[in-house]
């Protein structure tokens, strides 16, 4: 039987993975091992905040190993390293995000279909919604922002509201890429180093195990290590890659609100959709632990999260991100916090009250981008015959949205080539 080696099991790893598994040999190469949510109540961890214990953003890894932490001058890059990639610390947003797509020729909607029919995916659940949610959606109606309920990867009836979705569901209410995983072999632990290529064939992939040095036989090899991880194999592979490195920033804009118990409600409910950015309310851990402006009490803020679809340009270098934002972005952020500070003043927020979260950012890619010619392969001319990207490292352009279920739909359709292919 043909074997298969797919380098990650984030979003695009895994759905590679299931769709070969019933008709190759596949293994799944893993970095990280298998995810656990945070375990600790956040409440018990806010009681430290005054300490001056959470200095650095870096140290949320010791409780939480799957949470990378990549800290610039600018901005944090936060991404997933463990079974189910970075799918198991996102807020579980099913939102179609292929518009970049689309525009060089990609159409991607029989895979959205199935996704949707296969997938639980919902916008069924404004029950979940706390007062202060329900308000928010009505001042952004009444602003005419068109917020619309954000679709969900959650079995309806199991949230607990516990806030954790981006931590780690700890009831699997909100679904990830470990149940696609069931009956795959997943070497975990399993650093890739490189491909070895010859003939325009990528032949075998090196990677390190504990103190082991491992080679793997491949007929076929997808690299989904995600827009953080996959540059870096393909340049130690020979490959070329593009700097032009997006990351869809995020920033909070927040104030004090008695009784918002934001931090027990859904992640992200509903959306409103801009041009280069979305609003839609957030609570952002990372700027709660660890950015002084954001010592208030747990139960009393409310915070409106902008995610921006950045200029691409940028680069990865040896897990490290090289990105500044330009002036344009810059502008983008400036006009959108503003607006976010008129919908807080308009729920009765003091203007004065209003501070920014930490600016950081989660969805990388974008360094190997597909093509107008590539349209129907949905293979870079860069690799071996044999070898696909599967993650967010192939779209065009960023994104300003999540970017889960377009990586789905598109390793789907890279499965299906790679079955016609070797038949």
């Amino acid at each position: 039987m043909k074997k298969v080696i797919v380098i990650g099991s984030g979003a695009g790893g895994a759905m590679a993975a299931r769709m070969l598994a019933q008709d190759f040999d596949v293994t799944v190469l893993e970095a990280g091992g298998d995810f656990k949510p945070l375990s600790l109540p956040l409440d018990k961890l806010a009681k430290f905040r005054k300490t001056g214990l959470y200095f650095d953003e870096r140290l949320i890894q010791l409780l939480l190993p799957s949470m990378r932490i990549d800290k610039q001058k600018e901005m944090i890059m936060v991404y997933g390293r463990g079974v189910g990639g970075t799918t198991t610390l996102a807020t579980g947003n099913a939102v179609r995000a292929d518009e970049g797509l689309r525009r060089i020729g990609i159409n991607l909607d029989e895979e959205f279909e199935e996704l949707n029919r296969e997938l639980p995916i919902t916008t069924d659940h404004q029950r979940y919604w706390s007062k202060v949610t329900k308000q928010t959606f009505q001042v952004m109606q009444q602003m005419d922002l068109d917020p619309q309920p954000m679709p969900k990867f959650l079995r309806s009836g199991s949230c607990r509201l516990c806030g954790h979705c981006s931590i780690g569901c700890p009831t699997r209410a909100k679904w990830d890429t470990r149940e696609l995983l069931d009956g795959i072999r997943v070497e975990k632990g399993c650093r890739v180093t490189r491909i070895e290529i010859s003939d325009n064939q990528a032949k075998k992939v090196h990677a390190v195990k504990g103190l082991k040095h491992l080679s793997f036989d491949a007929d076929v090899v997808i690299v989904a290590a995600g827009g953080y991880g996959t540059p870096d194999v393909l340049r130690a592979s020979g490959i070329s890659c593009q700097p032009t490195l997006f990351v869809d920033p995020v920033l909070c804009v927040a104030a004090p609100m008695k009784g918002a118990r934001q931090d027990r409600q859904l992640l992200m409910p509903f959306v409103s959709r801009k041009d280069k950015y979305i609003i839609s309310p957030y609570m952002d851990w990372l700027s709660f632990f660890f950015n002084r402006e954001w010592r208030k009490p747990m139960d009393g803020m409310v915070s409106l999260m902008i995610k921006l679809a950045d200029v691409e340009q940028g680069d990865v270098h040896r897990g490290r991100m090289q990105k500044q934002l330009t002036p344009l972005d810059h502008q983008r952020l400036k006009e959108a916090a503003e607006l976010c500070r008129e919908i807080l003043i308009r729920m009765g927020v003091e203007k004065d009250d209003i501070f920014l979260g930490t600016l950081n950012a989660g969805h990388p890619g974008g360094m190997l981008p597909l093509t107008e010619t590539e349209a129907t392969t949905l293979h870079s001319s860069l690799l071996p015959d044999n070898l696909y990207v599967c993650d967010a490292s192939i779209l065009p352009q960023s994104l300003g949205l999540p970017p889960m279920l377009t990586i789905m739909a598109l390793a789907k359709r890279i499965a299906r080539i790679i079955v016609a292919d070797m038949k």
